[in-house]
């Protein structure tokens, strides 16, 4: 064995295994460093893939020829399509996944990746040469060599787990942490602070009851995850939801004390939009009730995750509130939930490679940042391991922009304004939500990604033939004609205007009563073109109805985009001394020394830093 490589990938989490296959499929010699093999990928809280804005990152990864999107269709036991009451620009896509099954598949995958090692060890110290990374020593003394350095530790760097008023070091439930590594990276000047997170109790199914609970069934539409991957191979099966209650809330309140959240014992900030259960209580303590959703984590298992319900609350105040609940007036569990304390990296630190602006060929992804989700990690270890591939075989860097990806938006947003607590990705953080569609994520990113040489082949010819189907559709319905007496009766049955005049197909789709599918069955030309899709018929149609539909939306938007992207086109890093500014405001400034943004456009988007400070730099700038 050889241990240099081109890239090491230290940690095999969402981000770390994204990483490993990335840079493996661009070319670079990898190597990924984990600390169980047996635990690669594994869901650390709820088994499931997707959710608002988090579905889009996933078919993004997809698209970009990453595996989250193949290996969650691969393992789902429940589908769901979210915001379907909404437009297409926030229907988003969820799957609960089978978590066993989820880790095995995603050891196939990483089994089969050409260029790809596996080492089982722990990473214990950074190797930094002339101000570059050069590789890692481990606990066991090996020392791996490589051209660029992934760190994606997740929630291992000095992790302290709690329950109640007891503390145990821990990167996740019975798994050690890693001490000294944070240490290793910090020596060198790189910032670093703590976060927190949680994960509620599981239950045993079998001492549910399952009657006094709301049943929630999944969907068996055409909808998935992968452009390319197998639609519902696993038996799909129900979540169910109920109620906390006023007396589950009065046993929690009254544990407070023994809290680590309030009791002083936990410093560090969790996530806003997840919070634990006694944080809603205090957050909203008018509300007499929050929902529960109860969700089965395999096709086999009795074990259910409680989601709604992260606490660090003892034990005991745990299990007496859970009984106050009565579908759970019986319940078994197999652990308590549970908070954990971990350290993350200032991410302004980074370029938009994610590249450290300390060391060179040093990058970091996933909840070193300051994220959490499954899906948020995934995204980020995707562009980290790409560009240390690139980094290391002297090629160009390979960035998404906000127009172009949640993915972008995602990253930006960290190295342009850093984080205060937990970042979590949502529809409203993107100024351009109908440019960032789930069903386009194919047409705008893959090709791209062909081009560097991480979409295969075979994904690039699909799309290639998606592409061309989709115009043909549309090209039909704004040369097909129709006249009122052939559609009126039709028109008037669905409560739409009836024509007074003919015209195209084209322009009835902006109803929003009309779609392709009940067109096609006044239009037999219609239909026959749309039967005869070379593949996923129902994908091809809704994707071409949504351009028709949202036409001038879609153009809006572009030309906004397009627009900003004049000032993205502005570099400014190295052409202004901000402290000798004084045209700008003082917190102007100093945050534009802090950041040292790339382009105007960046610097338009860091908090603090208002349009006429943007105005006097373009004047100073000669435009």
């Amino acid at each position: 064995m050889n241990f240099k490589y081109d890239v090491l990938v230290i940690g095999g989490g969402h981000a770390g295994c994204e990483a490993a296959v990335a840079a493996a499929n661009i070319g670079a010699k990898t190597c990924l460093v984990t600390m169980d093999m047996n635990k690669i990928a594994q869901m650390s809280c709820n088994p499931a893939v997707g959710g608002i804005a988090k579905g889009q990152i996933v078919r993004e990864i997809d698209a970009l020829g990453g595996e989250m999107g193949r290996v969650t269709d691969a393992t789902a036991i429940q589908f769901r399509m979210l915001n379907r009451s909404k437009g297409p620009a926030v229907w988003s896509p969820r799957a609960q996944c089978d978590r066993e099954k989820y880790i095995w598949q995603w050891r196939t995958v990483l089994d089969g990746t050409p260029n790809l090692d596996i080492w089982q060890d722990q990473a214990s110290e950074l190797i930094v040469e002339n101000g570059r990374a050069a590789g890692i020593k481990t606990v066991w003394g090996v020392e791996l060599r490589a051209g660029s350095v992934v760190i994606t530790a997740g929630t291992f760097l000095n992790g302290l787990m709690h329950i109640g008023r007891h503390k145990l070091p821990g990167g996740r439930i019975a798994e050690p942490a890693v001490v000294g590594f944070t240490e290793s990276i910090t020596s060198h000047g790189i910032r670093s602070a703590r976060m927190k997170t949680g994960t509620p109790v599981r239950i045993d199914r079998r001492s549910v009851h399952f009657e006094d609970m709301e049943i929630q069934e999944g969907e068996m539409d055409f909808h998935q995850f992968s452009f390319m991957g197998n639609h519902r191979v696993l038996k799909q099966l129900p979540c169910w939801t109920c109620y906390t209650n006023k007396e589950a809330h009065a046993a929690l309140l009254k544990g407070l004390p023994d809290s680590p959240l309030y009791n002083g014992q936990i410093q560090s900030i969790g996530p806003r939009y997840c919070p634990s259960v006694e944080t809603k209580l205090m957050t909203f303590p008018d509300k007499e009730q929050h929902p529960l959703f109860l969700e089965p984590e395999g096709e086999s298992t009795n074990e259910m995750y409680l989601n709604g319900f992260s606490s660090s609350m003892p034990m005991e105040v745990q299990l007496e509130a859970l009984k106050k609940i009565p579908a759970l007036r019986d319940v078994k569990i197999y652990r308590p939930g549970y908070a954990i304390e971990y350290d993350f990296f200032d991410p302004t630190q980074l370029e938009h490679t994610l590249e450290s602006k300390v060391i060179e060929g040093l990058y970091f992804a996933g909840q070193v940042n300051g994220t959490t989700g499954y899906e948020e990690a995934a995204g980020q270890g995707m562009i980290a391991g790409v560009n240390a591939a690139l980094k290391s075989s002297g090629g160009g860097e390979f960035i998404l922009h906000r127009d172009e990806a949640y993915i972008g938006v995602l990253i930006d947003d960290l190295v342009t304004k850093g984080v205060d607590e937990p970042y979590r990705m949502f529809t409203s953080r993107a100024e351009y939500r109908i440019l960032l569609r789930q069903d386009d994520a194919d047409a705008r990113l893959t090709e791209k990604a062909y081009n560097i040489g991480l979409a295969k082949k075979d994904r690039y010819d699909w799309w290639m033939q998606k592409k061309e189907y989709i115009d043909r559709i549309i090209e039909f319905c704004k040369n097909a004609p129709v006249k009122p007496r052939e559609v009126n009766a039709f028109l008037e049955s669905i409560g739409t205007t009836p024509l007074r005049e003919g015209c195209k197909i084209f322009d009835l789709i902006a109803r929003p009563q009309i779609n392709m599918a009940n067109l096609s069955e006044i239009s037999p030309q219609l239909k026959e073109l749309l039967d005869a899709a070379p593949n996923r018929k129902e994908e091809i149609t809704e994707a071409a109805e949504i351009k028709m539909k949202y036409k001038g939306y879609i153009e809006r938007e572009k030309m906004i985009a397009d627009k900003m992207h004049r000032l993205e086109d502005i570099k400014i890093r190295g052409r202004f001394k901000y402290s000798e500014m004084l045209q700008l405001s003082t917190e102007a400034r100093q945050k534009l020394e802090k950041i040292n943004p790339e382009t105007l456009a960046q610097a338009s988007r860091i908090p603090g830093v208002s349009p006429s400070d943007i105005n006097v730099m373009l004047v100073l700038l000669g435009r």
